[in-house]
């Protein structure tokens, strides 16, 4: 919870020295965090009765670089309290109607954009090499979050032979897959706001055995972060009924790109084994094949 009580003490610490408009800011932003998060500087400042350059005064006053940085802030604050029904509703406001697929396209750019300002280089390293190190990796995402872990795991199966994806709609059933799991293992957890319970049950019990525990996860105030050895945070709509998971999605192909590089061998290995197999089985088309059909076909028509 680190985001959120730092960005609480900046303002108690600083409120003493505020100018009498910057302390109906703060007295607003604390009191109506969940309205001011939407609004612009110079609506804010409408709204507080000040001016919008004192509304970006204040927020550098703050230690945030801007105040795009401090609604950032007051984003992470608010993001687990919106129920479905409140995300679709501000969606709604928000969202260029008349340029949906623009609207949507850049938004999903701009979290992309953001993931790679705040992702560390180093841990990510930190966790390609718990990964490597691992017994056996399991993978668990639910919900919208399974999309992920589902993507995630075709690909690590490609890659290693010790992948268990955790399948499962019940509490008991989870349990019973990961039962076995100890300080040799790794686990990756998925999990956005909403965050599911069971994928935070799952780290907890993984904690408790010592395993290591990777979060894939949208802030540094998420509570997966308190049962992790480390966090990649990607960015996902902070408000919006449909999860955005472009960033997430991103940061796992890196991932998975990293891991092929540093086990090239034996991925090349098992390409070719799958090659064989999947031409034996004809598990996809051939190009060849396709190609003489098309000319039978066309010699029929003539």
């Amino acid at each position: 919870m680190h985001r959120q009580n730092d960005l609480i003490k900046r303002i108690n610490e600083n409120y003493s020295k505020f100018s009498k408009g910057q302390k109906l800011l703060a007295n607003y932003i604390i009191d109506h965090y969940d309205k001011a998060v939407f609004l612009t500087a110079a609506r804010l400042g409408t709204i507080v009765g000040v001016s919008e350059s004192t509304v970006v005064r204040f927020a550098n006053e703050l230690g945030y670089d801007g105040y795009p940085k401090l609604q950032r802030a007051l984003e992470e604050l608010v993001k687990n309290k919106l129920t479905s029904i409140q995300r679709m509703e501000v969606t709604s406001d928000r969202i260029d109607k008349t340029h949906v697929l623009k609207s949507v396209l850049q938004s999903d750019a701009e979290k992309i954009k953001n993931t790679l300002e705040d992702i560390k280089p180093e841990i990510f390293d930190q966790a390609i090499e718990m990964i490597l190190n691992a017994r056996n990796i399991y993978i668990l995402g639910v919900r919208s979050s399974a999309a992920l872990a589902s993507f995630m795991g075709f690909y690590f199966n490609l890659v290693f032979d010790n992948v268990k994806l955790i399948h499962t709609n019940s509490v008991s059933e989870m349990f019973e897959q990961i039962y076995r799991m100890s300080s040799e293992d790794v686990v990756i957890g998925i999990s956005f706001p909403r965050y599911s319970k069971r994928t935070l049950k799952a780290m907890e019990f993984a904690r408790s055995r010592n395993a290591k525990v990777i979060a894939i996860t949208d802030s540094h105030l998420s509570p997966m972060n308190q049962f992790s050895d480390c966090s990649l945070i990607a960015r996902s709509d902070m408000a919006s009924f449909v999860d955005s998971l472009v960033a997430p999605m991103s940061v796992i192909n890196a991932l998975i790109v990293a891991l092929c590089i540093k086990k090239k061998d034996n991925v090349l290995n098992a390409l070719e084994s799958l090659e064989s197999i999947w031409s034996e089985y004809q598990v996809y088309d051939n190009d060849e094949e396709l190609k003489i059909n098309y000319n039978l076909n066309l010699n029929n028509q003539e």
